[in-house]
């Protein structure tokens, strides 16, 4: 694989961009496929790794996969097979990809039991299976480990009507995985209707609930932390119509992608429809409070070109300097916190920002220090960020990228950096952004990908 980024920087960039499916709803979508025995057209599916390795196992397990465009794949479950969860060629796949967590959900869901080795992802801290395996157990599914591999069994569920499972996190893959598991059930494990308390409610969990609902569950409470859900007999789905899905815009790419332009560009048009909508209030209201100006228009963001741009100061008396951290859902994403520090390098003011949910997201800005930056490291998880107004130019650097975000972050400094990057381990930039250095180009990055 072409695995290194070659950037020449300080060239401005201007034009036409479009933001592509997302990425997190299109793990749990393409998981969830394993459940309906039938045909599932699913469409506007982004072309990054992270969904090809996916696409991977789901070949593996036995569904007959059908490429109907760049982005619409037509997805035939009629011949899963579970034994193939015990395969060595399984197991490797699933160590590359930590959203094949979710595949083990839908199998429960199909099966009765499910097969799952560690997954695999991004090294950004600690993130626990543990949250998985509670929801499992609380289901009524017996575990048992043996040479890192879970079995998940369940024969026989322990619920009765009207329980409340609480989830140990607001885990957006820990709620689709319970929900995968326990939306069907077969005679030989009838589980009575329940409550998941804590759920995400994330909008890809709210359009996960909109596919399992069309495959024939009865799933409510979608978009609130508190999910009700109504088993339905296996044997009852109607398998014979072909069901359909379109995956939303990346809210965290059209994050990205407005940190990229605010910083590097001379007017960027970001094609994404509702784009304020995509981005979510909070993130919308961080962004401006940052100083970033854009304009909503008609399936597009405009972009403006920002000469300076200024971090509001807080209102809240006895604090002079702005904080931003990530929350849950409808909070600021985890997935936004990089980028937002590469955004923020070029500013006018200061910004403390803090990243609550991972502690080793942040390793990555003593990359930023090396190449000019005046970061204040406070803790592993707590950064302060002087901006330099956009008049001190970053120096091209050689760096590496650790994880899929962070990535983007290294790549957007060294598009607006002084001299030559070379960003090595790209293809963690590849698992998440979708032809990323063609669709740079398009806008005037002097960029090229090389072994």
């Amino acid at each position: 694989m072409i695995n290194t980024l070659v950037i020449n920087g300080g060239k401005p960039l201007n034009g036409t961009i479009k933001v592509q499916g997302a990425k997190n709803e299109a793990l749990q979508i393409l998981a969830a496929v394993l459940l309906f025995p039938g045909k599932t057209l699913v469409n506007n599916i982004p072309d990054i790794l992270d969904i090809q390795e996916l696409i991977n196992i789901l070949s593996i397990l036995g569904v007959c996969i059908e490429k109907q465009k760049k982005d619409s794949y037509l997805f035939d479950a009629t011949n899963v097979n579970p034994e193939q969860m015990k395969t060595s060629e399984f197991r490797e796949a699933s160590s590359k990809l930590r959203g094949s967590i979710m595949v083990a959900g839908a199998m429960i869901g199909r099966f009765s039991v499910a097969y799952m080795p560690t997954p695999g992802g991004d090294r950004i801290g600690i993130r626990p299976v543990s949250t998985h395996l509670k929801a499992f157990r609380d289901l009524g599914a017996v575990l048992s480990e043996k040479d890192g591999v879970y079995k998940i069994s369940l024969y026989q569920s322990s619920l009765v009507a009207d329980q409340v499972i609480t989830l140990s996190e607001a885990s957006v893959t820990g709620t689709a995985n319970l929900l995968l598991a326990s939306v069907f059930y077969r005679k030989n494990n009838r589980i009575p209707r329940f409550k998941i308390f804590n759920a995400a409610c994330e909008p890809y969990i709210q359009k996960l609930c909109e596919l399992l609902n069309s495959y024939g569950a009865k799933i409510s409470g979608g978009g609130s932390n508190l999910l009700s859900v109504e088993p339905v007999d296996f044997e009852k789905i109607n398998a014979s119509q072909t069901q359909k899905h379109t995956m939303s815009p990346d809210m965290i790419e059209l994050g990205s992608l407005i940190c990229l332009s605010t910083v590097s560009g001379t007017g960027v048009l970001i094609e994404c429809p509702k784009p304020i909508e995509t981005l979510g209030t909070t993130a919308d209201r961080v962004f401006r409070k940052l100083g970033v100006n854009y304009e909503e228009r008609e399936d597009s963001l405009w972009i403006p070109h920002h000469p300076v741009f200024e971090i509001q100061k807080p209102t809240a008396p006895g604090k002079t300097v702005r904080v931003v951290y990530d929350q849950i859902w409808p909070g600021l994403s985890p997935d936004h916190i990089s980028t937002v520090i590469a955004l923020t390098v070029h500013s006018k003011g200061t910004l403390v920002v803090e990243q609550r949910m991972f502690e080793e997201r942040l390793n990555f800005v003593s990359t930023l220090r090396s190449m000019g930056a005046e970061i204040v490291s406070a803790t592993n998880k707590m950064v302060t960020v002087i901006g330099n107004s956009k008049q001190t130019k970053l120096r091209g650097l050689g760096m590496s990228s650790p994880d899929i975000r962070a990535g983007m972050a290294l790549l957007i400094s060294a598009l607006v950096a002084e001299g030559t990057s070379l960003i090595s381990n790209a293809s963690q930039i590849h698992r998440g952004y979708e032809d990323i250095v063609e669709r740079l180009r398009g806008l005037g990055a002097d960029i090229e990908e090389k072994n």
